[in-house]
């Protein structure tokens, strides 16, 4: 439970004062440049998924945040339940990254709307006199974290993309998109040690419902 909260309450944390600095000391587009360009603090938003990815119209967001919860809902049931059932480390540490990302992405979406003012050509003020943006669960999630590390264009013998400009990494993202990419990862990566934790749990409960009575 300990090594749930802490991933949970830092990953928050950090998403969430950057998402903040960022939302009031910068305009939307506006970038700072580290490492000669390969990392740039670029200011954007999204109306919600994660890398950058939307789902189009008013209904197209509010069906998206709604999902959001619902899947964070279940998310959370599943984590309290491997933490209850002493599932491996590695799958409270894989959910609780999921798990954290989530609820980061889902606080932009229902609250920043109403908290703060628009980002266009200025920055945003918190808790503006006049009201927020947008309403409950129509706030659009802030995006920063861009890492173009690698341009060029195909070489001409390359199928369909010859001679095209390409660019890696183009996607600008988010603490919390990192988060649930972290968690999705580690499950990939320890998928065995994962799912078979949780199936000599059963086997287990199993033979011993299965017992003869003494």
């Amino acid at each position: 439970m300990k090594k749930a909260f802490l991933i949970i309450f830092s990953v928050l944390f950090i998403d969430q004062f950057i998402k903040i600095w960022v939302k009031t000391h910068m305009y939307l587009g506006q970038e700072y440049e580290f490492l000669g360009g390969k990392f740039i603090l670029h200011f954007t938003e999204n109306n919600g998924m994660a890398f950058g990815m939307q789902l189009a119209g008013e209904y197209g967001k509010l069906f998206l945040s709604v999902f959001r919860i619902a899947a964070v809902a279940g998310i959370g049931w599943y984590l309290f339940s491997s933490i209850k059932k002493n599932a491996p480390g590695i799958a409270i540490i894989s959910i609780s990254f999921v798990f954290a990302g989530a609820i980061g992405n889902i606080i932009d979406s229902a609250f920043y709307g109403m908290i703060f003012s628009e980002s266009f050509g200025e920055v945003a003020k918190f808790l503006p006199p006049e009201g927020g943006y947008e309403s409950f669960l129509h706030g659009r999630v802030v995006d920063m974290l861009y890492f173009p590390i690698i341009e060029g264009h195909f070489p001409s013998w390359f199928p369909i993309w010859a001679n095209e400009h390409f660019l890696f990494f183009r996607p600008v993202f988010n603490i919390s998109d990192s988060s649930i990419t972290i968690g999705v990862v580690l499950i990939l990566l320890f998928q065995r040690k994962f799912f078979m934790g949780t199936y000599s749990e059963t086997v287990v409960q199993k033979t011993e419902e299965n017992q003869p009575q003494v």
